[in-house]
């Protein structure tokens, strides 16, 4: 089954959304590749993700990655915080991205830790970064900044030079982390 399979399912279980799928890269012979990301409404993203690994004609088993893009000052941006969800259908051998576009001044986007265990260190990542609160997330702390760190490094308006922190870092050791 390919992806357009999957974007037929897709649209016949939630023909309200007007789901469409675009095409992440075109193969040397012209034709669109059959990885594709569909954007998704925030407020029903736990529905299609549900969906996209229960259902028999998707059955996408694995999240490989959750990711952010900062779309501050971007051409024709509506959206400030795009959240990339990285599918995988082990059984049927495709490929999916799922995206949710979120604003300022706090964005959030519902955890998929329910539907994938794995959604819980990478989500932690996000939200270290950039800042999107995953709301129901079991554990949501930073993961790669100190506990003390107040802003968000990925984002586009945070200094390239940063703001002191490298002054301000405490000393780790074993004991203390």
């Amino acid at each position: 089954m390919a992806v357009a399979d999957v974007m037929i399912a897709l649209q016949s279980r939630f023909p309200e959304l007007s789901l469409t799928a675009k095409p992440l890269c075109t193969l040397p012979n012209g034709q669109p590749g059959d990885q594709v990301f569909v954007r998704v409404p925030v407020e029903r993203l736990l529905d299609v993700m549900r969906f996209l690994k229960d259902d028999a004609r998707c059955q996408f088993n694995f999240l490989s990655d959750v990711t952010c893009v900062d779309y501050l000052e971007y051409p024709d941006a509506d959206d400030r915080f795009g959240v990339t969800y990285n599918l995988a259908s082990y059984p049927l051998g495709h490929r999916m991205f799922v995206k949710v576009y979120v604003n300022d001044p706090e964005p959030a986007v519902p955890s998929v830790t329910s539907i994938w265990k794995g959604a819980e260190w990478t989500e932690r990542e996000v939200y270290d970064m950039f800042g999107i609160r995953f709301t129901g997330h079991p554990d949501l702390r930073r993961i790669l900044m100190p506990p003390n760190f107040v802003d968000h490094p990925l984002r586009k308006d945070y200094p390239l030079r940063g703001k002191g922190e490298r002054e301000a870092f405490d000393v780790l050791t074993r004991e203390s982390a």
